[in-house]
């Protein structure tokens, strides 16, 4: 695709990178064909073609109207259309770097401002979103149905790690605990050292950990996105030499982790820094998969996250690795197609958000399986608002259902 770049963003690095992206562009529209939302809203500006028209004319012209806008803000960074496209364009960098200077030059409405700034300030403080989930479970019935259905219940089953011989380790991993997980669902984390002292792993933590930036980065709070980044960053490299791997069960915040030497690469310091820190970020279904567990033999529907099969580029590890454990899985139609989550997504935009959930869900059940098993946190609480079978992350389904060995 041949590009121009207006005068006041020649010097810019990340727009000749957002150039050389676009130029490997063929314009051939397979994209289009797995894209979420082309496929609901039938809208050439609904799917990625479009879109990356937009972001040309946008580095053209170094301007953008609010209904142009409006066609970025609806994509679901899902990246479906990455695992598809024969030209290897980066869709998901292009659109970050698309976004950062719309920031320039549109003001979004009051309402998606505000929206973002309360997602951004309540969901990646684990304690004070705790105190929020505790109300939320308390006055459940008082609220808007939208919301009460998106507060998940509190967990009945709770994990004891194995007494273990920290000398007599075969390993020693740092496991993530994430903002939302922590808050919400924290026996997945419980699950996982359960699992791993079974196997003489030892399970170690950061303190003080924070967040991984990726809400604010996807949100376009660069600035915010950043300082996070650069935060944890700096943390982790402290630890690196002490840990052989960096588990993160929840694959949003894996996927922000690999790419962080992308997101950093102008940042010559920091970017050496996440190299090394990128090569020993591994998500839980890549480190799992490497121990022998068994489980009991029931009848599964996965749900494979767009950030673990598309980010990741792993559409079917989750599945191979519960189906080495025991587990029979159940054929599920559409499986590159996002559940509605897409992070704050479902939040900012309700109304699409719940169609593709809808969707989702009637695939996930058609089956009739015992369980829906997913590895994201946000995956996870929008399946479980909608479904009638129970949703669990797979995680802790195999330490529930494990078999005694």
């Amino acid at each position: 695709m041949h590009t121009s770049i207006h005068v006041n963003l020649r010097n810019q690095e990340a727009v000749q990178e957002a150039c050389e992206i676009l130029r490997n562009c063929v314009h051939c529209g397979f994209c289009n064909a797995v894209c979420p939302t082309y496929q609901l809203l039938g809208d050439e500006l609904d799917g990625p073609r479009g879109r990356i028209s937009i972001i040309k004319n946008l580095l053209a012209e170094d301007t953008i109207s609010s209904q142009s806008a409006s066609h970025i803000d609806r994509c679901l960074t899902c990246r479906s259309c990455e695992s598809t496209c024969p030209s290897g364009v980066k869709y998901g960098r292009l659109l970050d770097i698309g976004r950062e200077i719309i920031n320039d030059h549109y003001t979004r409405p009051f309402h998606h401002r505000f929206l973002s700034w309360n997602l951004r300030k309540t969901l990646s403080r684990p304690q004070l979103f705790r105190i929020l989930l505790l109300t939320g479970r308390i006055f459940r019935h008082l609220l808007p149905r939208i919301v009460a259905q998106k507060v998940p219940v509190k967990e009945a089953v709770s994990f004891e790690p194995q007494p273990l011989d920290v000398d007599r380790a075969s390993q020693r991993i740092m496991l993530l605990n994430g903002c939302v997980q922590q808050a919400a669902t924290p026996n997945v984390n419980a699950a996982i050292e359960y699992l791993l002292t079974k196997r003489n792993v030892e399970v170690t933590y950061l303190e003080s950990e924070g967040c991984c930036g990726a809400l604010d980065y996807h949100l376009s709070a660069y600035k915010g996105a950043l300082g996070k980044i650069k935060d944890l960053v700096d943390k982790l490299d402290a630890k690196l030499s002490s840990v052989d791997y960096i588990v993160s069960a929840a694959s949003g915040c894996g996927v922000t982790i690999k790419e962080y030497p992308e997101i950093l690469k102008y940042d010559k310091h920091y970017y050496e820094k996440s190299k090394r820190i990128a090569s020993k970020v591994l998500d839980v279904s890549e480190y799992l998969s490497r121990f022998n567990f068994r489980c009991q033999n029931l009848r599964i529907a996965v749900h494979t996250p767009c950030s673990l099969g598309h980010g990741q580029k792993m559409p079917t590890h989750l599945e191979k690795t519960l189906e080495a454990a025991g587990a029979t899985l159940v054929e599920v139609g559409d499986k590159h197609i996002c559940c509605g989550s897409a992070g704050s997504y479902s939040i900012l935009q309700p109304g699409i958000a719940d169609e593709l959930t809808s969707r989702k869900i009637r695939q996930l059940e058609r089956a009739e399986p015992d369980y829906i098993l997913t590895a994201n946190i946000g995956c996870q609480l929008q399946l479980n608002a909608s479904a009638d079978i129970p949703v669990m992350h797979w995680v802790e389904f195999l330490a529930l259902k494990l078999l005694n060995d």
